[in-house]
């Protein structure tokens, strides 16, 4: 093992205890919540409806977390996956600006240089939401007259679609025999199942799968 190797991998081993302990604390925290509130107010949580209302909503999320969990950590890295995974945001926030610095940078996933760029964009990404929520709450009063108005709120409802158009674009026209049977699939699912546009976690998984698979039989016949 050479020497930028020995050091990838300490830098790795390093980022998976910070990114355990504080997961788990994190976890802890959100699951503590309810119960701290019910503690200091008098009225905890009924444990049976508690145990009720999860099942029914981890019935649809657990599965939804393991497919993007599988999906998003090589193109996350090691340290980008723990980050993007504690700050939420992943889909519309970390995975765009990481494909972003990746392009820019000249990086491709697994290697050190990748992971490095992943973690300081992923970072910066957190910061950077952060701030911005810091100055919305701010700024709510003030502008809500202006966020409020007709033309301004047709914008809003259309964020992360205009956000995922333009960016899914460069990456169809990159590899288009892989994407456009799952993107023309899911789109005439949408169009005749309005129902699936507000399910797209849920239409990831087999589309995802689908790609894999076209991605797949390409390789075996050399067409990739």
């Amino acid at each position: 093992m050479n020497e930028k190797e020995l050091f990838f991998k300490e830098f790795n081993d390093g980022l998976h205890k910070i990114g355990r302990i504080t997961l788990v604390l994190a976890v802890a925290m959100l699951i503590a919540v309810p119960f701290v509130i019910g503690t200091l107010t008098g009225f905890s949580p009924d444990l049976g409806g508690f145990i009720k209302g999860f099942a029914n909503v981890g019935l649809i999320y657990i599965p939804v977390a393991i497919v993007e969990f599988l999906v998003y950590t090589p193109m996350l890295g090691v340290g980008g996956s723990y980050l993007s995974f504690i700050t939420g945001n992943v889909t519309n926030m970390k995975i765009p600006c990481v494909m972003n610095s990746a392009d820019i940078a000249g990086t491709t996933s697994g290697t050190p240089e990748h992971e490095i760029i992943s973690t300081i964009s992923v970072a910066t990404s957190a910061v950077t939401t952060t701030l911005v929520i810091v100055a919305g709450v701010i700024l709510l009063v003030p502008l809500q007259p202006i966020l409020q108005t007709p033309e301004l709120l047709p914008a809003f409802n259309n964020v992360v679609p205009a956000l995922f158009g333009a960016l899914g674009l460069k990456y169809f026209a990159k590899s288009p025999q892989i994407a456009v049977i799952p993107l023309v699939l899911m789109s005439a699912l949408c169009i005749f199942v309005p129902s699936m546009i507000s399910q797209t976690s849920i239409l990831l998984i087999p589309s995802g799968g689908l790609a894999l698979l076209i991605g797949f039989v390409l390789f075996k016949k050399g067409k990739i």
